[in-house]
């Protein structure tokens, strides 16, 4: 053997590499958050004189014997989609409906309300919960 042979295959050293990657990274993570893009642009103006209306929301209880109370009337829980229907003609479609139901109730039953509620032409329904 000359003395300019090896017998070893030569290897990378990526130490330094990962050392200055990691650096970088470091001074990325703490300046990044402090980088604040600002565009400034011209918000229409909006009239001063109209008033938003705030429109009483329609609540609906079920209790767990099947009790259906509609802002204070009773309906039977049979021909409720009927009743509801023919109720909800004298209110505002646009109103929101609140339906707080017994947790020990069927989820089907309360379903069928919701489904009587959508079928009498409201938009903005909520089940309301306890938490």
């Amino acid at each position: 053997m000359t003395e300019f042979e090896w017998d070893e295959s030569p290897e990378l050293n990526i130490t330094p590499l990962v050392d200055v990657m990691l650096v970088l990274l470091a001074i990325l993570m703490v300046i990044a958050p402090t980088v604040v893009y600002e565009e400034m642009i011209k918000i229409p103006q909006g009239s001063a004189t109209k008033q938003i209306e705030q429109k009483a929301p329609v609540h609906i209880t079920v209790d767990d014997k099947g009790k259906v109370v509609v802002n204070k009337e009773n309906f039977d829980l049979q021909g409720f989609e009927d009743n509801f229907y023919l109720y909800s003609q004298k209110l505002d479609k646009e109103a929101t409906v609140l339906i707080s139901a017994d947790k020990t109730l069927d989820y089907g039953l309360v379903m069928s309300i919701l489904g009587a509620v959508k079928k009498a032409g409201f938009t903005e329904v909520s089940l309301a919960t306890n938490g």
